[in-house]
């Protein structure tokens, strides 16, 4: 393709009535904290404070640059966090009810936000700054007025508080916060570690195989964020110094809990988008209804440069024109001149991974628009007449490959099982079921067809962690096995006149 590839497109988003004034239930509040009366947050990327028992919050910071990890000073008086505002996260002190920026720390690494030490003269922040590479943070603590940071004498560390009495480190040497995998039980697993910054000893608080993580003091009992349990859903456990019990404070079942923070009376935390406090006294929860007000000027419509956001590409099969899928839109692009033409235009909703049929005729993706991935044919020229074929529900679906007659496409599935969907019939076949491939492998997965359309070629696992070619007869269903699986195989294609 001679022509170079700039795709603008039109962002619409339309506000409701109830919306007229930006009065906004908000959603997806982040990284929250309190201190003895009120309650700061991270949502779209901008600080939030707002009344301990809730209503109507105010934005403390508007910058470009994402803010994260808010955190009151001991008075309440100060917020300290992680802002990226000029390509680095770095550490800043903002009074609490708004004010001039004092920046702490200037180093090119990042710098995550932990929490402020008791008395409020230092902060306590984790950086990779002196690790020596860039897969693990260590501790650090810099005064509130400024200054040259003290490295701490903890080899690794994520996430951590220090006692009230400032002698000892409660952390986690690794976090699996940022992961999506839910269940896991495997050595990274971390464990809530005493750290005692006098005697340089430390002591597995913890010792359990779940994914226990942020130690918040209160007193001789160090609560903390555990996924242990029945049902594996991340809650509030307490643990008590002295008598070394530990015991399950919250019990949701439907969300997982995300990033507490403790104050001085209460703990709030995150579930399902909703901010949530509990009452370190009687250790009952409660939500707290929050409204956020914004002039939505980032809802506007607007124009995208998507040239640079392209994530899968079809060539049609005169090799005229080319599907491409950019931030959830498909685009039809001509090899050289010609108009490109958005065949979904659906803001809101995420079509992925286009094929063209080989007939010219139609075009084959996956969109979310019911909720869930759904395979979704529409007219090659223009995206009209688009129908929504199957109805599968959750899960997620790769790359469709289309038969040469144009009447069934092949894909797998997040579980690695391989289906056949049949237009004319408006059925699923179910084909095999590979092993060892996993995303993002599976975004590589192909298969090939036979020019007459009825055998389907593709590459699965076996035990010995090697990969056979396989056959697939669509007209019998039965499934042959071609090559030895003692070498590994993968990729398999028909040569044109389908003998090899």
């Amino acid at each position: 393709m001679r022509t170079s590839l700039v795709i603008l497109m039109t962002v619409a988003t339309a506000c409701s009535a109830s919306l007229a004034f930006g009065q906004v239930d908000g959603r997806m509040l982040r990284y929250p904290d309190v201190s003895q009366s009120h309650i700061c947050f991270v949502y779209a990327g901008d600080i939030w404070v707002v009344d301990k028992g809730g209503g109507l919050a105010h934005v403390l910071s508007s910058p470009k640059g994402e803010e994260s990890f808010p955190r009151f000073s001991p008075d309440g008086s100060q917020i300290a966090f992680s802002g990226n505002y000029d390509g680095n996260s770095d550490i800043y002190v903002v009074p609490t009810m708004g004010g001039s920026l004092k920046r702490l720390t200037h180093h090119s690494i990042p710098d995550r936000m932990l929490d402020w030490t008791p008395g409020g003269k230092n902060i306590l922040y984790a950086s990779r700054m002196m690790s020596g590479r860039r897969r693990f943070n260590q501790f650090f603590r810099t005064s509130a007025e400024g200054g040259l940071p003290e490295h701490l004498p903890v080899p690794y560390g994520e996430f951590g508080a220090l006692s009230p009495d400032g002698t000892t480190l409660a952390f986690v040497p690794t976090t699996r916060d940022f992961r999506p995998w839910r269940g896991y039980r495997g050595g990274s697993a971390p464990d809530i570690w005493l750290f005692d910054l006098e005697e340089l000893t430390a002591t597995n608080m913890t010792d359990d195989p779940a994914n226990d993580a942020h130690a918040m003091w209160h007193g001789r009992t160090v609560y903390f964020l555990s996924d242990r349990g029945s049902n594996q859903r991340f809650n509030i456990w307490a643990h008590n110094l002295d008598s070394k019990e530990t015991r399950q404070i919250t019990r949701l079942e439907d969300f997982d809990i995300h990033f507490p923070a403790i104050g001085p009376s209460d703990m709030v935390f995150e579930a399902g988008g909703r901010l949530y406090l509990l009452d370190l006294e009687n250790e009952e929860m409660r939500p707290v209804d929050i409204e956020v007000v914004t002039d939505q000027s980032t809802l506007k419509p607007s124009m995208v440069n998507a040239a640079n956001l392209i994530q899968n590409a079809w060539i049609s099969p005169k090799g005229k024109r080319a599907l491409f899928e950019a931030r959830g839109e498909i685009f039809s692009v001509p090899a050289e001149h010609g108009p490109i033409r958005n065949l979904t235009r659906s803001a809101g909703t995420a079509e992925r991974n286009p094929a063209w049929s080989p007939d010219g005729k139609y075009v084959a993706y996956w969109s979310d628009r019911s909720g869930e991935y759904e395979l979704v044919i529409s007219n090659a020229k223009d995206g009209s007449e688009a129908s929504e074929l199957t109805s599968y529900g959750p899960g997620y679906r790769y790359q469709t490959y289309w038969s040469p007659d144009s009447k069934k496409l092949a894909f797998i599935d997040e579980a690695m099982t391989i289906f056949v969907y049949e237009v004319a019939e408006d059925q699923t076949v179910r084909v095999d079921k590979g092993l060892w491939m996993y995303h993002p492998s599976l975004d590589n997965f192909k298969v090939g067809w036979s020019p007459d359309s009825r055998w389907l070629a593709y590459a699965r696992g076996h035990d010995n962690r090697k990969h056979a070619v396989y056959l697939f007869d669509t007209n019998t269903r039965e499934r042959h096995q071609v090559t030895s699986g003692y070498y590994d195989d993968r990729q398999p294609a028909f040569d044109p006149d389908g003998k090899y």
